[in-house]
């Protein structure tokens, strides 16, 4: 489990999270949801250690990531898995090298040992034969199938994925949420989702922060959001629903012409 006690993080004199506290389920999937601004990306970055906080602390399994010397972090860091928003691979790399780069920083095996984890990852994700193939030849969803295999070549305990279904067509980003629903409970992977998809909420959100200015204004299951009687999350989901199905009725009555 990772817990967040009382964190407060400001750039000059603007607070942009304010004594935000709220846990992260163990071997769950579990999503941070809010709209521009809500400080939900800086939540994440400081989840993953990418950035401090001004006060309050975070902590992975009882241990204070706040307070872990270098070498302490670098340990940590060897158990977490990162689904970047934009895939982040490397264009001169082919498929197979972008996902045992991991294995190449973190381990020692030799390359027959990596190459077959490798392969591994790459079948459950179903990109089987794709090993030799370059970004530039992979369809977006590919590139974020290959990101996710790259994510959990190393078995992480934790993985963190910011805004998966980002740039993805609504099919696409169904079949990556389901992905990273199986991997979190196959592997059994504490897994925080960065995601302002209503789908993935409804379909996926075990446990869920709602984030409103800064704050965490709502925390718990997918179950319980809908008979939630805050009114900001109520605004919230109910606009993104809006938004979704009248982008839908809009495509569908473009067809119908």
């Amino acid at each position: 489990m990772i817990e967040i006690k009382n964190v407060r993080k400001s750039f000059g004199d603007k607070v942009v999270l304010q004594d935000v506290s709220a846990q992260m389920v163990a071997g769950k999937t579990n999503l941070i949801i809010g709209s521009s601004g809500s400080g939900k990306t800086v939540l994440m970055k400081i989840l993953v250690g990418l950035m401090g906080v001004d006060s309050g602390s975070v902590s992975y399994e009882g241990v204070d990531m706040t307070k872990m010397n270098p070498s302490e972090l670098k340990e940590l860091r060897k158990q977490v898995g990162m689904l970047f928003q934009g895939s982040a691979l490397f264009d001169s790399k082919t498929v197979e090298q972008n996902v045992m780069f991991p294995l190449d920083m973190f381990t020692k095996d030799n390359y027959a040992t990596k190459l077959k984890r490798v392969n591994e990852v790459l079948d459950r994700v179903n990109l089987k034969d794709a090993n030799k193939k370059f970004p530039s030849e992979i369809s977006g969803g590919m590139k974020k199938r290959v990101a996710l295999a790259r994510a959990v070549v190393q078995n992480p305990k934790y993985l963190f994925c910011d805004e998966p279904n980002s740039g993805l067509d609504p099919q696409t980003s169904l079949v990556i949420d389901k992905l990273i629903k199986e991997l979190t409970t196959e592997y059994n992977i504490t897994t925080i989702v960065n995601t302002h998809d209503m789908n993935t909420v409804m379909e996926y959100g075990d446990h869920i922060v709602y984030m409103y200015q800064g704050y965490k204004q709502w925390e718990g299951t997918n179950k319980e959001i809908i008979f939630s009687n805050d009114e900001k999350l109520n605004n919230f989901i109910f606009a993104s629903e809006f938004l979704t199905k009248a982008k839908e009725m809009t495509m569908q009555e473009a067809k119908g012409k």
